[in-house]
């Protein structure tokens, strides 16, 4: 059976981003500045995805000798995010604590003010194709089944759907196709912060104040908390897998409220491309974070009176499809700090893998031998990994481009996406424009010096 759809004649864009996610927010804001007629099209009803709609507060820290390495548009964000109260700086010099609801807010700002266009609660369907090139993409919402045109796409969906439906080769997983751990993030409201700050420094684990919190447990990584966790499971109140990995952090804007990276969600259920696998995961979250709370209630100091203030609507899903790209970052690449005459983003962040597999459950180390444990060191992504193979008129940023399972882990983090979408935004522009939507014939000697223009570190 063929199921219709119809095609929106009356409009075409010069591109349309898939998916209003970390990376398709800013790729959409930096083709608006770039003087394109833009369209996001998101299936949720902000954009932001894992930094709004996944609750992932707050910014993981990407820094080479103590500075930021992403900024450009993500420095704007963080400005907009503290001029409202909704982001902060510790007195360490971290300024990537913010308000998940807050960044909603900041990301509409700057999509319509820069021009661009969202389509909020609508689903990438399939691509249509003449040859190697997309002519549109076909969506579904409550218009039914439409048909949208634009010169140049991008695929921020964070799972490759397009690229994959476009026939862009693709790997998931790793060597078994295994993925890392999911999560479904939430927060808790009402806690006393000043008794559990005080709390925390008697048991270890040193506080700046109450507004910025950040406590930790995982088993067998010599954390203060585990005998507290230990007692719990031997009572009932946990289960053993949840202290597989548990984090909270304050969130500035919400006064007595912890936003919880966790919990971990069962072993089976890792593979953030399926939608039976999505389903599940979100009811074996919530059955999760009732007894977390329970063992915060009964275990942490200032958390006797705390309820559930948010459960993330969208799970946390750290990977699930990479593109094969022109480029396929690797392992090596990070450790030995690989630089790209075509990059268009720096990263130090660690190689950080939430493992479902028996034994190490997390291998994040900060500390080696290989270059990239220098505290100065970095490493580059290259525009090439952004461009997919076998279509002429596509880009992949975020945490699907093109990369081995293990390089994928270190440049996942949202600041990353951010950059890599910025450079995305600005190129898929040019390419509609000036070259019939082909990515390959970007000037990119002429967009580093743009990104560089607009602020970025490249």
């Amino acid at each position: 059976m063929f199921i219709s759809y119809k095609s929106v004649n009356s409009r075409d864009w010069d591109v349309i981003v898939a998916g209003g996610g970390t990376a398709g927010a800013v790729a959409g804001i930096a083709a608006a500045r770039s003087g394109a007629r833009v369209l996001v099209v998101e299936a949720q009803g902000s954009l932001g995805g894992t930094g709004t709609n996944a609750w992932v507060t707050p910014l993981m820290r990407n820094v080479s000798a103590g500075e930021n390495l992403n900024r450009g548009l993500t420095e704007e964000i963080k400005a907009r995010l503290r001029e409202r109260g909704d982001g902060a700086r510790d007195a360490g010099g971290n300024d990537n604590w913010f308000n998940p609801e807050g960044l909603k807010f900041v990301l509409d700002d700057l999509l319509t003010d820069a021009g661009g266009e969202v389509l909020f609660h609508t689903q990438v369907v399939r691509p249509l194709m003449e040859g190697g090139k997309i002519t549109a993409l076909v969506v579904h919402n409550k218009g039914g089944l439409q048909a949208l045109r634009a010169g140049c796409f991008i695929d921020a969906t964070g799972d490759a759907d397009v690229a994959l439906l476009a026939g862009v080769p693709c790997h998931a997983g790793d060597e078994e196709g295994v993925h890392q751990a999911m999560s479904l993030r939430f927060t808790l409201a009402g806690v006393d912060t000043a008794r559990l700050a005080g709390f925390l420094r008697e048991n270890g684990q040193g506080q700046e104040s109450p507004d910025f919190l950040h406590f930790w447990m995982v088993w067998d990584r010599n954390s203060s908390l585990e005998p507290l966790f230990r007692q719990a499971v031997e009572d009932g109140t946990l289960l053993e897998r949840d202290g597989d990995y548990f984090q909270a952090f304050s969130v500035p804007g919400r006064p007595g409220e912890l936003s919880f990276n966790c919990p971990r969600l069962r072993a089976d259920l890792n593979d953030g491309a399926d939608p039976w696998v999505l389903s599940a995961a979100q009811l074996d979250g919530r059955r999760a974070i009732e007894r977390l709370t329970r063992f915060c209630r009964a275990f942490l100091p200032g958390c006797e009176h705390a309820f559930i203030g948010v459960v993330a609507p969208m799970v946390g899903v750290r990977e699930t499809r990479r593109i094969v790209g022109e480029y396929t970052l690797t392992v090596e690449d990070i450790l030995d700090c690989a630089k790209f005459p075509d990059s268009i983003c720096k990263n130090h962040y660690p190689v950080d893998i939430h493992s479902v597999k028996g034994g190490a459950k997390l291998l994040h180390e900060r500390d080696g031998t290989a270059p990239y444990f220098a505290k100065d060191a970095y490493h580059e992504i290259p525009f090439r990994c952004l461009v997919p193979q076998g279509v002429s008129n596509l880009l992949v940023p975020g945490r699907a481009a093109s990369s081995t399972f293990e390089a994928q882990s270190s440049i996942r983090v949202q600041q990353n996406c951010h950059s890599m979408g910025e450079a995305a935004g600005i190129a898929a522009t040019w390419a509609a424009r000036e070259h019939g939507g082909e990515v390959r014939a970007v000037d990119v000697d002429a967009l580093r010096a743009e990104l560089r223009q607009r602020g970025g570190s490249v």
